[in-house]
């Protein structure tokens, strides 16, 4: 690894100001409570925090997404929900990751200092062969694109979760190169952990699409009845005592209550006499009015498709404008200029 050299010159601020948050999400299906609070939900309250960039990662979803109109309406999908969930498109740029090609040129000239056994370390891929994904070119240079995607805005701080933590040390292993090879270009980002990194899904794992475990965010009625009824729990009978720590009912419901609410069903829990019908009754329902204001909204935006374009562009002019300069400086520093 090469030794990290501080980054001190006057042009590798973020040309938006002291602070540039990044993160993306990628459309490769329905967004479910996993990725809210593992995500969307810090994303949405970052907002203040400094200049944001948020993107929907379609480049990245075409290692997974292999059908046209899926990634089309997923893409759509994705964007409908950050709005409806509270994005403002006057305060962070969203964008599709695709409305931004400097990334895929950005992407090709890290490649040229990225060392084939720092990818061949990267854990994210090993795992997801062995789960059945074909192991593509584009799976296994996933990180370098990722690396691209940070550095195209000089972002400063990137929320992840910790399965995305080697992909943030491997985009400062990548701007370390280069800065050591053509100077000093890329300030080092650092990264924030996102709270609630393990929300479990319906069978107990944590909550993700590849596992068909998930609750979706705007699920309702018969749907999402379906889901928290199907969530696994023991075989403890109604009149047994039940242990709310190892209950993925209750780890649930912890997401939604109160600390009184969670207090109450607890006591519940280790009196006996309920059922856990009865606790998921009580989280259905918690659920059902946790993002109803957002479901309201979510139909008024999906009414008028245009808008959502709009702000899409809106989001891709001011993170192309940002990325062109970054590519600029790129190409002056190793000679295409």
């Amino acid at each position: 690894m090469d030794e990290v050299k501080p980054v001190s010159s006057a042009n590798l601020k973020s040309p938006q100001g002291p602070k540039c948050i990044l993160s993306g999400v990628q459309p490769s299906g329905k967004l479910h409570l996993g990725n809210y609070f593992g995500a969307v939900k810090q994303h949405i309250a970052a907002q203040g925090d400094g200049e944001c960039y948020y993107f929907i990662a379609d480049y990245h979803a075409l290692t997974t997404v292999h059908d046209a109109a899926t990634l089309r309406q997923n893409v759509l999908d994705v964007a409908l929900d950050y709005f409806a969930l509270g994005l403002d498109p006057e305060k962070t740029a969203f964008f599709r990751q695709s409305d931004v090609p400097e990334v895929c040129e950005l992407s090709w000239i890290l490649s040229t200092v990225a060392p084939m056994g720092l990818l061949e370390k990267a854990v994210s891929y090993k795992e997801k062969v062995d789960k059945g994904l074909d192991s593509s070119v584009g799976l296994f240079t996933y990180p370098v694109l990722m690396a691209a995607d940070i550095l195209a805005y000089r972002s400063h701080l990137v929320p992840v979760g910790k399965d995305q933590v080697q992909h943030l040390e491997i985009t400062r292993d990548l701007a370390v190169k280069f800065n050591n090879r053509f100077g000093d270009t890329f300030p080092l980002p650092d990264y924030r952990l996102t709270p609630a990194s393990k929300v479990p899904g319906t069978d107990g794992q944590k909550m993700s699409k590849s596992y068909g475990n998930t609750i979706d965010i705007f699920a309702e009625g018969k749907a999402l009845k379906k889901s928290v009824m199907g969530v696994v729990t023991d075989s403890k009978t109604v009149e047994e005592p039940k242990d709310p720590a190892t209950c993925n009912v209750f780890a649930l419901h912890s997401l939604f209550a109160t600390p009184e609410q969670g207090e109450v069903l607890a006591t519940k829990y280790q009196a006996g006499g309920m059922g856990y019908g009865v606790a998921k009754t009580e989280l259905l329902s918690l659920i059902d009015a946790y993002f109803a204001q957002a479901r309201e909204r979510r139909r008024e935006l999906a009414s008028d498709m245009g808008q959502i374009q709009q702000w899409l562009r809106k989001g891709a002019e001011k993170a192309r404008a940002t990325a062109r300069a970054t590519l600029e400086l790129v190409r002056s520093k190793c000679g295409l200029r």
